[in-house]
């Protein structure tokens, strides 16, 4: 299993890239999966506009 982010990023509008939460990759043949470790449902359906759990990396500003 890679956990790197593929480049270039799947769903990059998805808000699992910029989480604090780091996501991991997960690659298989054919697609690029981002495993979530905070939701219960780990994978979830991409991209992700809005997340309750979200919260953003320190680098990025806070968005109100």
């Amino acid at each position: 299993m890679d956990e790197t982010p593929p480049s270039p990023l799947p769903f990059p509008t998805s808000l699992c890239h910029r989480c604090a939460a780091p996501p991991k990759y997960v690659r298989t043949k054919t697609s690029v999966f981002i495993l979530c470790p905070l939701l219960p449902q780990k994978y979830a359906p991409q991209p992700v506009a809005r997340c309750s759990l979200f919260r953003p990396k320190s680098s990025e500003p806070e968005s109100k």
